[in-house]
């Protein structure tokens, strides 16, 4: 597990993922590294297993390829040689190539965790040499051979035999190599003390197919290891793509269950507390207003204000916890009628005039006239505008001023706007502020603080009505908070009822 450091925990976040990545990275190269040390052929323990893998399936399922070229090249050489001869030879060469062929069922059947990679690669080049040996057999028989045909036969014979060599042994080189040698060598010795211009002739042609033929080999090799290589890096990828997707769920499945952990944990404990605070509340408010006589000294009556106060800030901060939770569940059943904007906004004004006036504010509110009823939540719209207002008057200082308008929108909607002559938003804070507990530097600076909830439960109650909220400020130049309801919710005056006509008498 990557280490978390100091820093990290101070800013509540998990480990860089760039600096995961790069631990990664380094463990997997140091482990390749490692394995390529502790490798004969310089890669990995993984790739020359599968090197070898490939080598033994590519001769199993070559086996009937070589059955027939054998004996095709047997039944042939019966126009130059005796039969006892060529079923010499060619029981030979079947029998070097069962004996690979049964090496390489062993290697398969064998566990990959317990396979010694360099006995067995030993082994399978021993009989890829006894192999060649008995292909370049052949060569013996025909050396007594003279006639001219004889001669073109064996070399394509064995050139066959070569390109067969290769195409199923390239994954191991020092196999090839060893198939390969014994041919050469008794094709230099065939030709050796031949003159004649057919033989040189020949002799060259079958160099220089030898030597592409290594150069073939060398390069079915490389290919063959970046195909391995490509391949382990995708299964590499998916095994991370489906470690990420574990993590994933199960994050996913934890975060359900602190969600519903807190769903309960909201449900219990809103009647924990609220049926303490209302009795508080209640007490308080009564000792407050001195219903049974007053206090014997005056500063209890002061105290229970502050009771009383201290109570009703808590209920409410609860309630917004409890409107946002539900909110945010999609819990939030939305009781919906018709309703009027500006009769609500004068509502709200009413409500809140008293605190504006206290701190000789003033509201101006401009509604444009016949404004049609909208179809909504009262509750839930009466909340985000006095939230909305609220914080308007609360940023706002002595003196100042807040402007309300309703209208409509460019697309056939209404909107409310508050607009005060607040301190404002710097720009990169009103995400900050957008968030839940959120507050901006310069508010907590020149106004009293409050829970931070107030703006998440506008957005969020105006997006259940499919709206938008919008939130535009600058520095000592205000703050101006616009929601929108769609056009859908606006309704549409109906059309008045023909008055029934009366009968001529």
């Amino acid at each position: 597990m990557p280490e978390v450091t100091a820093e990290q925990v101070q800013r509540g976040r998990g480990p860089d993922p760039a600096v995961v990545a790069r631990r990664k990275r380094v463990t997997r190269e140091v482990k390749s590294a490692r394995e390529r040390l502790t490798s004969s052929t310089g890669l990995e323990r993984a790739f020359d297993n599968e090197l070898l893998r490939v080598f033994a399936q590519y001769r199993i399922s070559g086996s009937a390829g070589t059955l027939v070229l054998v004996l095709g090249i047997a039944a042939a050489s019966c126009l130059w040689l005796p039969l006892p001869f060529v079923l010499v030879w060619s029981g030979s060469v079947l029998l070097t190539a069962a004996v690979i062929v049964v090496l390489a069922r062993r290697y398969i059947a064998e566990p990959p965790d317990e396979t010694r990679l360099k006995s067995w690669r030993r082994l399978f080049t021993a009989a890829e040499g006894m192999h060649g040996l008995s292909w370049a057999l052949l060569l013996l028989l025909f050396a007594s051979v003279g006639a001219p045909s004889a001669k073109v036969f064996v070399t394509t014979a064995l050139l066959i035999a070569s390109a067969l060599t290769v195409m199923l042994s390239a994954t191991i080189p020092m196999a090839v190599y060893a198939g390969l040698m014994p041919i050469i060598a008794g094709i230099m010795v065939f030709f050796w003390d031949r003159h004649d211009m057919d033989s040189l002739t020949m002799a060259l042609m079958a160099a220089s197919a030898q030597l592409f033929f290594i150069f073939l080999a060398n390069r079915l090799y490389a290919s063959s290891v970046t195909s391995i290589t490509f391949r382990a890096e995708k299964d590499a990828l998916i095994a991370e793509l489906e470690t990420a997707t574990a993590n994933s769920d199960e994050a996913r499945r934890k975060a359900e269950e602190a969600n519903l952990a807190k769903s309960r944990f909201l449900a219990t404990m809103s009647h924990e507390l609220r049926t303490p605070l209302n009795a508080i509340l209640g007490f308080s408010e009564v000792m407050k207003n001195e219903i049974f006589g007053e206090h014997a000294n005056a500063a209890y009556k002061e105290y229970s204000s502050d009771i009383h106060g201290s109570g009703q800030h808590l209920l409410d901060l609860i309630n917004e916890i409890l409107d946002l939770s539900r909110i945010e569940a999609g819990k939030y059943e939305l009781n919906e009628e018709a309703l009027s904007l500006p009769s609500i906004v004068e509502d709200c004004q009413h409500m809140l005039a008293l605190r504006a006036k206290a701190k000789g504010q003033g509201i101006r509110t401009l509604a444009e006239p016949d404004l049609p009823r909208v179809w909504g939540d009262e509750r839930a719209i009466r909340q985000a505008v006095l939230n909305v207002l609220a914080n308007a008057i609360k940023f706002t200082p002595q003196g100042g001023e807040i402007t309300i308008k309703v209208g409509w929108t460019a697309t056939g909607g209404q909107y409310v706007s508050v607009s005060d002559t607040g301190p404002g938003i710097p720009e990169n804070e009103i995400p900050i502020v957008m968030q839940s507990f959120g507050r901006g530097s310069l508010a907590i600076k020149t106004a009293e603080q409050g829970s931070g909830l107030g703006l998440p439960i506008v957005k969020g109650l105006i997006d259940l009505h499919g709206g938008g909220f919008q939130l535009k400020s600058r520095p000592r130049d205000g703050t101006e908070v616009t929601i929108t309801l769609p056009a859908e919710r606006v309704m549409d005056t109906l059309a008045a009822l023909p008055e029934p006509k009366t009968r001529a008498a």
